[in-house]
């Protein structure tokens, strides 16, 4: 029993990566329809830029890890708003159903490129800002930079949900993404709304990095995977739901935890997948997405 609580405890703690990153997608797919398939290199960029700050990588400097934290925020929203602008805002005009998919993916490409250039193609360690000595609960051992995690990523979703209920901004956020054309008819900027959630996507993954940069290796490598999980997780919450978000990636979280532990690593991902593969035939629209009707 006391394993079995660990393995939950360690799955929650990477649902909620998986999670946040998913959320990222959710932001952009409601204002403009779009999904930024590099995602997950904004996870890795955000990790590495926040290693140099820290761990003193190429002569940077040593700053808390704290202080780090909103540096690598803006980084990650600008990342994003240079993605949109690139990649995704030429798509849009010319109205190109699938430009901007390979936009995306190009740029994710080049992004984990330069990251291999700057910071090289080894693995490396990112120093943790706390004890790495776990507690227990429950008789498991729960290390403290997991709770650190699973509140982060909690507080990262609500400080935007708040942002988007509150504020006049994030309320031409909300009106952009229930009816883009009618928007634009009111006035709102939609073309910056949309540069706005981007900005906002690629920040969210930046922060995920950091968070789970601690607890594994970071290197050029390491958002392919995780951002190709999280859009698995997405599809399999809903691309309309923040809910559908945490929910997805607790039950993807858990289940490779339990699975490479009471079968085997090699098949820790196929039950992720084949649970993707089950919503995708009996419920398209995801566990908690809106089903949409397209008028022609």
């Amino acid at each position: 029993m006391d394993i079995l609580l660990q393995l939950v405890f360690s799955g929650i703690a990477l649902g909620m990566i998986y999670a946040v990153i998913a959320f990222g997608y959710q932001l952009t797919f409601a204002t403009s329809g779009t999904l930024n398939f590099g995602q997950g290199e904004a996870l890795m960029l955000g990790a590495l830029v926040g290693l140099s700050l820290v761990g003193n990588v190429h002569g940077g400097p040593f700053l808390n890890y704290w202080i780090m934290i909103p540096l690598v925020i803006v980084f990650g929203a600008l990342q994003g708003a240079f993605v949109e602008w690139i990649g995704v805002r030429p798509a849009i005009r010319i109205k190109s159903e699938f430009g901007w998919i390979m936009s995306t993916i190009a740029l994710a490409i080049i992004f984990k490129n330069v990251a291999e250039n700057i910071w090289g193609k080894d693995d490396l360690t990112f120093p943790s800002p706390l004890s790495a000595a776990p507690f227990q609960v429950l008789g498991a051992n729960v290390q403290p930079m997991q709770v650190v995690v699973v509140l982060g990523a909690l507080a990262m979703m609500f400080a935007v949900e708040l942002f988007n209920r509150k504020s006049i901004y994030g309320k031409a956020v909300v009106a952009t993404s229930n009816d883009r054309d009618a928007a634009g008819l009111m006035g709102i900027n939609t073309r910056m709304v949309i540069t706005f959630s981007y900005a906002l996507s690629s920040a969210t993954a930046a922060f995920a990095g950091v968070l789970v940069a601690p607890l594994t290796l970071t290197g050029s490598t390491m958002g392919s995977a995780l951002g190709l999980k999280a859009f698995a997780v997405a599809i399999i919450g809903g691309l309309t739901s923040g809910m559908g978000a945490i929910v997805g990636g607790l039950i993807l979280g858990i289940a490779e935890t339990l699975t490479g532990f009471y079968i085997s690593t090699g098949y820790k991902e196929v039950p992720g997948l084949l649970l993707l593969l089950l919503v995708l035939a009996v419920k398209p629209a995801g566990l908690f997405g809106k089903t949409a009707i397209k008028k022609v």
